[in-house]
């Protein structure tokens, strides 16, 4: 089977799941606007990606922005990183790649990931954190018992001072931080995670195809 086809059934696999849950429990009862298209001529939601957001890489032109909403706990979020990270290595200098924290309040542990993963950036480790949380998420995801010891490890084991880890971790800051990602979501009409946006436009790929296809679309625009 090779990589492309791969990445394709992980987001074929990730959108089933998000449609699924969907189905059963709404992510938040409150509508909201759908986000304008760049590509219509209009400038894209500016809650989309504010200045503080983390971006994973940055395209020097600024022509093309992928956004994506997440959860560390969901497992449709897993099934898509792959891909993510493919699209990373494939249009590295071109792209803009930015994370939204989408914790969702059924996933008992989707918070406290979130806040670890935000401590870790006080210290300059967010990519680092983002990545240990999916590699590791068979290991603490779907448990109704709190994971913040194990959070504390990942972060030793990444060399960040514990100290300013475990203050950063309980500061009602980086909880506010996390939770303002999450309302600027439910602004722009995220529903469930993962939430793709596209230069303003939310997308919904089917495949890896989709998706180099869509972002091929905006950089020859």
């Amino acid at each position: 089977m090779s990589l492309n086809t791969r990445l394709s059934i992980g987001i074929a696999a990730a959108f089933a799941l998000v449609v699924g849950v969907l189905l059963v429990v709404n992510a938040t009862d409150s509508p909201g606007p759908s986000p304008a298209s760049s590509s219509g001529g209009v400038a894209p939601d500016p809650r989309l990606v504010r200045p503080d957001s983390h971006r994973l890489s940055t395209a020097a032109d600024g022509k093309v922005t992928f956004v994506e909403f997440l959860d560390f706990e969901c497992e449709a979020c897993r099934a898509a990183y792959p891909a993510v990270e493919k699209l990373r290595e494939q249009y590295d200098g071109k792209v803009t790649f930015v994370v939204r924290y989408f914790p969702i309040e059924s996933h008992f542990n989707a918070e406290r990931a979130a806040r670890a993963v935000e401590a870790a950036a006080q210290q300059g480790k967010f990519e680092a954190m983002y990545k240990k949380m999916y590699e590791s998420q068979g290991e603490w995801g779907e448990q109704q018992v709190a994971a913040d010891g194990k959070f504390r490890a990942f972060a030793k084991g990444l060399g960040l001072d514990l100290a300013a880890f475990d203050k950063a971790y309980a500061d009602p800051a980086t909880l506010a931080r996390v939770k303002k990602d999450a309302e600027d979501g439910i602004a722009v009409g995220v529903r469930g995670t993962p939430s793709f946006f596209l230069n303003g436009q939310q997308i919904q790929p089917q495949s890896f195809e989709d998706l180099t296809r869509l972002i091929d679309a905006e950089l020859n625009r």
